[in-house]
């Protein structure tokens, strides 16, 4: 998918109104299945996950707040945001001094909304700006009308795609959360660009499977790691994605190992974009966190372009379809893909015949890699005996890559080249050193 592309399908999912469990989250994977085979699971309110318990489904017919003269002030219908996510049901009217306490605004940004939710606890809320805010007569009287449902009965939805490697020894994950209305960064950017990679890859074209989740946040992701706990020894390597299409420079947090393969991979992939940013893992921040927490840790990343919470738009109404746009969609996904396909094809080698150098010409392995090195000076020649030397089974490609200071895709061409010729082959996992 082209950036115009992803842009176009942000388009179509920016005004479905998503929370954690709801048809919201069911009328965005509608979307997605029309471009990508989705296998869903439902998990029903009230699961225990861990130290958690999936809360009630939400939906939501109509929300308003009127003023004194039955005038709208706030509509659900014309901005979800205006609903704090999981409001009770709710019908009163109150003094502006009664509601007041019930109003979410932003001092400091007095014209838009914030996005607010209360998943865990049963109350009611509205979000308005600032300026509604400050106009509110305490001795007047405003009606609230909240027409939703939590069920009990209800479910949290997710979905995930695996596109199959070669070899299906191993999984790269790549997952996006899909719970937030209305916002288009930290909203449906994530989900085109994850949408983006699965729909580029085809069966076989890699040697690990990737697989793709679309999940709620936290309790979503926490769900699928809950189910699948017993096949999580398969991921060599993983990618939450977010914030995946404004205009800041793209950013890589590391995962809790700070070295895995997935780590370099990425600083190999940015190193050569222009103000790229690899930054130290945090145990907060998006669902990386719940790979990482120590019952699991994986080695799982995430990529964004501003990281959640540093653009001033983040969390309010003004992340909208202004923020992102078709470029900064296409080069996140570009990275993203280019990040995968280096963990997929980084393998450690080990040589056929470890003593000595090789006599190359007897392997097939003439012109340009056997001009002298002093004279020719050519990377791929340094590359090759870079390879040759560390291919003992305990350096990968990566490894050997950085070490050599030369980049990765001439190193993975001239592993490839020298295993054409039968002088190294790749490492058994038991040849591998520990860590």
């Amino acid at each position: 998918m082209e950036g115009q592309d992803l842009y176009d399908l942000a388009e179509r999912l920016y005004p479905i109104t998503r929370s954690l469990p709801g048809e919201g989250v069911r009328r965005t994977l509608d979307v997605l299945e029309e471009l990508i085979p989705l296998s869903r699971t439902e998990v029903p309110s009230g699961t225990q996950i861990y130290d958690w318990t999936v809360p009630p489904e939400w939906n939501v017919r109509q929300a308003t707040l009127r003023g004194p003269g039955g005038e709208v002030l706030a509509d659900y219908a014309a901005n979800p945001l205006h609903l704090v996510g999981h409001s009770e049901p709710a019908h009163v009217t109150l003094l502006g001094s009664e509601l007041r306490p019930r109003l979410h605004a932003l001092p400091d940004h007095p014209d838009v909304i914030p996005y607010r939710t209360s998943y865990y606890e049963r109350t009611w809320g509205l979000c308005v700006t600032q300026e509604l805010v400050d106009a509110i007569d305490d001795l007047a009287e405003y009606e609230v009308e909240i027409d939703s449902s939590l069920d009990e009965h209800g479910s949290l939805t997710y979905a995930e795609t695996v596109i199959p490697g070669k070899a299906g020894t191993g999984e790269i994950l790549v997952a996006t959360h899909v719970c937030h209305p209305q916002l288009a960064n930290d909203g449906v950017a994530g989900i085109v660009v994850a949408a983006g990679l699965a729909r580029s890859l085809e069966p076989g074209a890699l040697r690990n499977d990737v697989r793709v989740i679309f999940a709620p946040g936290s309790i979503g992701m926490l769900s699928w790691l809950h189910r699948n706990e017993a096949s999580l020894g398969r991921v060599i390597a993983g990618i939450v994605v977010s914030n995946a299409g404004d205009a800041g420079p793209l950013t890589y947090k590391q995962s809790r190992h700070g070295d895995a393969a997935v780590d370099r991979a990425a600083a190999s992939v940015l190193v050569g974009r222009e103000h790229a940013r690899i930054e130290p893992f945090l145990p907060w921040g998006g669902d990386e966190r719940q790979f990482s927490s120590p019952g699991f840790d994986l080695p799982v990343g995430a990529l964004s372009r501003t990281p959640p919470g540093f653009y001033p738009e983040y969390h309010t109404s003004a992340d909208d379809l202004s923020v992102i746009s078709p470029g900064d969609l296409g080069a996140t996904l570009a990275a993203l893909r280019e990040i995968v396909d280096v963990v997929d094809a980084n393998l450690a080698y080990t040589r056929t015949e470890p003593r000595g150098e090789p006599q190359l010409s007897r392997h097939g392995l003439s012109g340009a890699m056997t001009t002298s090195l002093l004279a020719g000076g050519e990377e791929e020649r340094r590359a090759l005996f870079w390879v040759l030397n560390l291919a003992d089974g305990h350096h990968d490609l990566l490894e050997i890559a950085a070490r050599a200071q030369i980049p990765f895709q001439t190193v993975r061409e001239v592993a490839e080249a020298l295993e054409g010729a039968g002088l190294v082959r790749p490492a058994a996992a038991t040849e591998r050193s520990p860590g």
